[in-house]
């Protein structure tokens, strides 16, 4: 692992409220169909585990194990699995670079908004491919920064994305990464690479204050804000202009925003 590559958000509430809300459906509809009953799976950065429960749901009697870097969201999410009382879901620390699997384990390896965080993606994808069984399938899906949208054009939020880039570079990740991610499994070595692209769109009442207020606290007091400070990308105040613009967009009822990312169905 690249000794410069950090995890740019954390794990922030303000950061887990918006993990938390990633589904299958809204996160892994590209996929959905390669998951069959009796499948073996594993998710990579599994996060809260959101995604992990509802991929527990479609390949059960099969099993599908979690694997994040932090211990702390390993130990919420195997809370929230003995919470929901899904059985067939387990969570572990692991290293992406390094997966502690024998060759060939698994049906399918699924990776959502990690590849971008990655100082060497290829061969994280190499690796995913290591563990996966002969004509299974490495899916994997992350934002490209770069295609965001919103209106209105609020200063704050061009700001807010220049801060972003700076910051996920800054860490050794890949803002673009989401136009990135076919180049990346060629490079990786899989020769059959299905590609889409999706996005997530806020815009009613409800959803505009779900997002602003969320990057509003998110962009002052998690990870994020502490990395763009360590940088030298962005201090206090750039910080809190940044908050209220958020604030600003999600009472704007005519706001609009849109998050585009790529997806990829590598067959190996």
């Amino acid at each position: 692992m690249d000794a410069h590559q950090r995890y740019t958000h954390g794990h922030h509430e303000s950061v887990l409220r918006s993990h938390e809300w990633r589904t299958l459906e809204n996160s892994g509809a590209y996929f959905a169909d390669l998951l069959t009953p009796g499948a073996a799976v594993l998710d990579v950065g599994s996060g809260p585990g959101t995604i992990t429960f509802d991929i527990a749901e479609r390949i059960a009697p099969g099993a599908v194990i979690g694997i994040d870097a932090s211990a702390d969201i390993v130990a919420h999410a195997t809370r929230s699995a003995a919470d929901r009382g899904v059985r067939n879901a387990s969570f572990a620390v692991g290293d992406a670079y390094a997966l502690d699997f024998p060759d060939a384990t698994f049906d399918l390896v699924h990776a959502h908004q990690v590849l971008q965080h990655m100082g060497d993606p290829v061969a994280v994808l190499r690796e995913l491919r290591r563990v996966t069984k002969p004509g299974g399938h490495v899916v994997a899906r992350d934002v490209d920064w770069g295609g965001t949208m919103w209106a209105p054009l609020l200063p704050g939020l061009g700001e807010w994305m220049r801060v972003n880039q700076a910051v996920q570079r800054a860490n050794d990740g890949e803002p673009y990464a989401g136009r990135l991610l076919r180049d990346w499994a060629l490079q990786a070595g899989f020769a059959e690479v299905r590609s889409s692209a999706s996005i997530w769109c806020f815009a009613s009442d409800e959803d505009r204050r779900w997002w602003g207020e969320s990057w509003s606290v998110r962009v002052v007091d998690s990870d994020f804000a502490r990395h763009a400070r360590e940088h030298g990308i962005a201090d206090e105040s750039d910080l809190t202009a940044i908050a209220d613009a958020w604030l600003e967009w999600s009472r704007t009822p005519s706001g609009w925003y849109g998050m585009p990312h790529g997806e990829i169905v590598a067959r190996v």
